[in-house]
């Protein structure tokens, strides 16, 4: 029975279908770093794109090394049973509308919201097939005990900025418990300088369910990834660009709607509010040399609910193979 489930799940993997992207994404093909252990600091801020709204700042820290293939919770995770690697992931990230200078509720605006997660996935990859499957399973809280309101004080507090107003009002506690599935698929690679990979998500649970469909282009410098070949570290220089186009189609959101199980917040948005479809585009540069992994992207997002507005963030991410 389970062994059907899981083909039943692959095959509905393979269909195009489209979603929202996440906010945080460590397991992107485009992401890969050289070897099998490694540790990566990733931050996001609207600041990148000159913009204080929305999708306002998230960061995650994140492990990579087979020690973590004795994690429970990697028996819920689906895997393609050739190359493993298995990571944990700390994330935690916040939303506000378009103005923070306000104590009352700004009404067909975005609320508030603070969410923080662990995060358990796997990647596993057929050489011959040319395919990735990535699993992850999320658990965390949204609400107050995500601490973004006084993560965002802090930091204005930090930078001499005015103080943020208005997280009385954010999205109320509630739990978080998210099941995504990657299929990744690679269609053209010319001397791995110039790539092409499909990428289909699937997200359902607590806090996000939607689905997202694209492709990603790389140009540049970099090693092959559908191929298993041991690591030689002293040889490992990769610099390219990137390019992934996303169309998404969404079902739910607890930062918008507000929770599952706790549905008295403050203020949230109706489902009639919601924009089903949008767009999305990731375009950054990659530099690895040696055991050091450093990304600089930007991100563009189209309207997520009818009187919003486009957004656009930027982040950066550090790693280095151990």
């Amino acid at each position: 029975m389970a062994h059907d489930l899981k083909i039943l799940i692959l095959i509905f993997l393979i269909i195009p279908k489209t979603g929202i992207a996440q906010r945080i994404d460590q397991t992107a093909s485009f992401r890969n770093v050289a070897g099998d252990k490694y540790v990566r600091l990733h931050y996001d801020n609207d600041f990148f794109a000159t913009s204080d709204y929305y999708y306002t700042q998230g960061y995650s820290f994140e492990v990579v090394t087979p020690g973590l293939r004795k994690n429970p919770l990697n028996k819920l995770l689906l895997n393609i049973g050739q190359s493993t690697h298995y990571g944990l992931a700390f994330e935690h990230y916040g939303f506000t509308p378009t103005s923070i200078s306000c104590e009352a509720i700004l009404y067909n605006d975005r609320p508030f919201a603070g969410c923080i997660m662990l995060k358990s996935f796997r990647t596993s990859t057929d050489s011959l097939k040319k395919i990735r499957l990535v699993a992850i399973l999320s658990t965390g809280m949204i609400g107050p005990a995500a601490f973004a309101g006084k993560m965002q004080t802090k930091i204005h507090e930090w930078t001499g900025d005015r103080d943020p107003k208005g997280w009385q009002n954010q999205i109320k506690n509630d739990v978080i418990i998210n099941y995504e599935v990657q299929f990744q698929k690679q269609l053209f690679n010319f001397k791995n300088l110039v790539a092409l990979n499909t990428e289909t998500q699937m997200q359902i649970g607590t806090l996000t369910s939607k689905a997202q469909a694209g492709v990603t282009v790389r140009l540049g410098k970099f090693n092959a990834l559908f191929e298993n070949r041991p690591v030689k570290f002293r040889k490992n220089i990769q610099f390219y660009i990137y390019n992934q186009p996303l169309v998404g189609f969404h079902v739910y959101d607890a930062a918008l709607q507000g929770g599952l199980f706790t549905r008295n917040s403050p203020y949230k948005l109706r489902s009639s509010q919601i924009n089903r479809v949008t767009f999305q585009d990731n375009f950054g540069l990659v530099v690895q040399c040696w055991r050091i992994y450093l990304e600089y992207y930007q991100s563009f997002l189209t309207k997520e609910f009818h009187t919003g507005m486009e957004h656009r963030w930027g982040g950066v991410k550090v790693g280095i193979a151990i």
